[in-house]
C-alpha cells in the first residue's frame, strides 16, 4: 500500500465547474436541480450579459424550489423584488439592473432579510457587498461551439456542496446501474447519515448510503476537537476499510457495490430481514445468542490494525486511547448532570470524576485489545435466516471502529441501550460469550473479563446518559429521553462491581436519582460554588 488514509478532513475550498447548455431544456434541468438544492439562507447570483438566458434559469429554480411547475414568476426588474413563502422559509427574487449604489440595498430591505430566508440574485455585480456571504455563482454566457450557453459554477457553501454532491450521487447511480431505481428515505440513527433504499423496476434492491465528510467542529481540548480526541470517523473511508475487514474474516457485512469516497456516497448490499428483537421490542435470545458468540469468533482471532480502503491506501484503526474514554465520560458533566439530574458540577467534582475513571481505565488498556466496533448492538444487527452459523448475524455501523478491549462491545449487545435486556439473559450470554472463548483458549481468564466488561460497560453507560441528553437538548430530539431509565438501570448494575466502589461512591454523591434510594434533586448552583 503506497498511501495511508485514516479520517482524512475535507477542506473547504472554492469549487468551480462549467456545464454547456445546449438547449432550453437544460437550461431548466439545471435551475430544477439547483432550485430542489436550496436551503434557508442560500443565496444564488446569476450573471450575464442581457438575453444570456438568466431570467429563464432563475424561474427554474423557484418552481422547483417552491415545489410548483405551473407557478407564474413575473420578472423583478421593475419591483426589484419578488417575494414567496416556500415550503422551507421565504423566498426573495432579486434584480439589481437598476440599482446604482450600494446604499439603494437598504431600501429594498436585503439588508433586514432573515436569515432562513433564501436569495436569488439576477446582476449582483451592481452590488458586490451582497456577495460578502457565501454562495453559489452562476455566471450564464453564450456558447458558440454549441449555439447554446454554457453556465460557470463557483462558489462555496452548503448549497455548493450539496450540488455537488447530487452531481456525484448522479454519477454514481448512472455508473452502476441504479439511475432508475425507486429511492425510499429510510430511518437514520443517532448521526448525520442518510440512508436510502433503491428498489430497481425488477425488484432488485440495494441501500444508499450519504455521508459527506464532516468538518472539524471547534476544538474542545489542546486544539482539538471532540470528534478527533474520540476517534469518530470524518468521512467514509473508515466504512469501507472496516466493512471490507469484516467480509475478509468471513462475517456479513454488506457488500460495496459502488462507492464515491470523496463524495461520502456508498451503494451497498441490502441485508434485508429482520432485527434480534421482537415485535414488542424484547431480545430474541436465540438471535443474541449468535451475535454474543460471533463477538467471541471475533476476539479470538489475530486481526490487523490497519485494513485496506482503495488498491493504494489503508485505514489505520485508532487505538481506544485513556482521553477517548474520558472524553466520553465527561459527557454526563456537560449535559446530564445539568439538565436530567439538576447540577452543575464544580471545577473539583469534575477533576475528582476524571481522576477516578483514569485511575480505573488505565488497568483496563493496558489488557488485550481488539476491534472494536462501538456501535455493536440491536439497531445494527440484522438476522438473515436464509445463511448459516455465524452468517446469520449481519453488522452494520461500524464506521467508528477502534482498536479497544474486548469487553467493549459484548457490553453494548447485552447492555443494549435501546432495548431492555433482563439480567438472567446477560448473565446467560456472558457464560456463552465465556464458553466460546475458552473453547478456543482454554487460558481465557473470566473473572479478569468480567472485571473489565463492568468497567467499559459503566463508562458506555455514562457517556450515553450525556449524549442523549445532548441530543434532548442540542439536536431537539426528546424521543432518547424514554431510554434514560434503562441506561441508569444498567449504570446501577455495573457500579455495584468492587472495582468500580471508588466510582459508586461519586456517583451516589453527586448524581441526584441515579442510586435507587435517592430522589432527584432540585436544580441548585454548581456543587462547591462558595466553598
Amino acid at each position: 500500500m503506497s498511501g495511508t488514509v485514516s479520517n482524512p478532513a475535507p477542506t473547504p475550498e472554492a469549487r468551480s465547474e462549467t456545464i454547456v447548455l445546449p438547449d432550453e431544456a437544460a437550461s431548466l434541468e439545471l435551475g430544477a436541480r439547483i432550485g430542489e438544492a436550496l436551503e434557508p439562507g442560500d443565496l444564488v447570483a446569476l450573471s450575464g450579459d442581457i438575453g444570456a438566458g438568466k431570467t429563464t434559469l432563475a424561474r427554474a429554480v423557484l418552481r422547483a424550489c417552491l415545489g410548483d411547475p405551473d407557478l407564474d414568476v413575473p420578472s423583478p426588474t421593475f419591483t426589484l423584488v419578488q417575494a414567496y413563502d416556500g415550503p422551507k422559509g421565504p423566498v426573495m427574487h432579486v434584480d439589481l439592473y437598476r440599482i446604482e449604489r450600494e446604499a439603494d440595498l437598504a431600501e429594498l430591505g436585503l439588508d433586514e432579510a432573515p436569515d432562513e430566508s433564501s436569495i436569488l440574485v439576477e446582476w449582483p455585480e451592481r452590488v458586490p457587498a451582497l456577495l460578502n456571504r457565501r454562495h453559489l455563482s452562476v455566471a450564464l454566457a453564450w456558447d458558440p461551439e454549441t449555439g447554446g450557453r454554457r453556465a460557470v459554477l463557483s462558489g462555496d457553501g452548503p448549497l455548493v456542496e450539496r450540488l455537488q454532491r447530487r452531481r456525484a450521487l448522479d454519477r454514481l447511480l448512472s455508473g452502476s446501474g441504479w439511475a432508475e431505481a425507486r429511492r425510499i428515505p429510510m430511518s437514520g440513527d443517532a448521526s448525520s447519515r442518510l440512508y436510502e433504499r433503491l428498489i430497481q423496476p425488477s425488484g432488485k434492491r440495494a441501500v444508499l448510503m450519504i455521508s459527506p465528510p464532516r468538518p472539524d467542529g471547534p476544538p474542545v481540548r489542546r486544539g482539538k476537537p471532540y470528534s478527533q480526541i474520540a476517534h469518530l470517523a470524518e468521512s467514509v473511508h473508515a466504512f469501507v476499510a472496516v466493512d471490507r475487514g469484516l467480509l475478509a474474516q468471513g462475517f456479513s457485512a454488506p457488500r460495496i457495490l459502488a462507492e464515491d469516497l470523496e463524495a461520502g456516497l456508498l451503494l451497498l448490499e441490502d441485508l434485508a430481514g429482520p432485527g434480534v428483537v421482537d415485535d414488542a421490542g424484547r431480545p430474541i435470545a436465540e438471535r443474541y445468542s449468535e451475535a454474543t458468540r460471533l463477538l467471541a469468533a471475533l476476539h479470538g482471532r489475530t486481526l490487523p490494525g490497519e485494513l485496506p480502503v482503495t488498491a493504494d491506501t489503508v485505514h489505520v484503526l485508532p487505538p481506544y486511547d485513556l482521553d477517548a474514554w474520558l472524553i466520553e465520560a465527561e459527557l454526563l458533566l456537560d449535559w446530564y448532570c445539568p439538565d436530567i439530574a439538576g447540577r452543575h458540577p464544580s471545577g473539583s467534582v469534575r477533576a475528582e470524576f476524571v481522576h477516578a475513571w483514569r485511575e480505573i481505565l488505565s488497568d483496563i488498556l493496558s489488557g488485550p485489545q481488539t476491534w472494536t466496533l462501538r456501535d455493536y448492538h440491536s439497531p445494527n444487527l440484522i438476522w438473515l435466516p436464509s445463511r448459516s452459523g455465524l452468517s446469520r448475524v449481519g453488522v452494520i455501523d461500524f464506521q467508528d471502529a477502534v482498536l479497544g478491549p474486548p469487553a467493549y462491545d459484548v457490553a453494548s449487545l447485552l447492555q443494549d441501550a435501546r432495548v431492555t435486556v433482563p439480567p438472567e439473559l446477560e448473565l446467560r450470554l456472558l457464560g456463552t460469550y465465556a464458553a466460546a472463548r475458552r473453547a478456543e483458549d482454554p487460558g481465557f481468564d473470566m473473572a479478569s473479563f468480567a472485571a473489565a466488561y463492568a468497567v467499559v460497560a459503566a463508562q458506555r453507560a455514562t457517556k450515553i446518559l450525556g449524549i442523549f441528553a445532548r441530543l434532548n437538548r442540542r439536536d431537539g430530539k426528546p424521543q432518547y429521553l424514554a431510554h434514560l431509565p434503562r441506561i441508569r438501570a444498567y449504570l446501577v448494575r455495573n457500579l455495584d462491581h468492587p472495582a468500580l466502589e471508588r466510582l459508586r461512591r461519586w456517583y451516589g454523591e453527586h448524581v441526584p436519582g441515579l442510586m435507587p434510594e435517592q430522589a432527584p434533586a432540585e436544580p441548585g448552583p454548581a456543587e462547591g460554588e462558595g466553598s
